[in-house]
């Protein structure tokens, strides 16, 4: 298709009179084949919509009453603080050992740049 910029407006003129009789002859074709089909109460290309029973909605509401309910009760009572676990302290001992092994470390490096 050409560019539209580069079309005379006598061509412009003709595009737009085939486009309007295009549409025009859609339309037409629409109202034909409108007639020959049945009339359906749902929009082509959608099921229709299941229908809930008055028993059905009821069980519903109930069902989300009842879990508020459950909800709400259990934001009414006091609730306990849950218990953290206690933190892992190191013995003095373990904590003396590291120190050492981190000294000796440093000794070594040290000496190393000396020599």
């Amino acid at each position: 298709m050409s560019n539209l910029s580069s079309l005379t407006a006598a061509q412009l003129n003709r595009a737009a009179d085939l486009k309007e009789k295009i549409e025009a002859l859609n339309r037409e074709l629409a109202a034909i084949l409108s007639e020959a089909a049945p009339a359906s109460e749902s929009k082509p290309g959608r099921k229709a919509r299941k229908k809930i029973s008055a028993a059905g909605i009821a069980r519903m509401k109930a069902a989300a009453k009842g879990r508020w309910a459950k909800i709400q009760d259990g934001q009414s009572a006091p609730t306990t603080k849950p218990v953290k676990k206690a933190k892992r302290k190191m013995s003095a001992e373990g904590r003396a050992k590291i120190i050492a092994a981190q000294k000796a470390r440093w000794a070594k490096i040290k000496a190393e740049k000396a020599a």
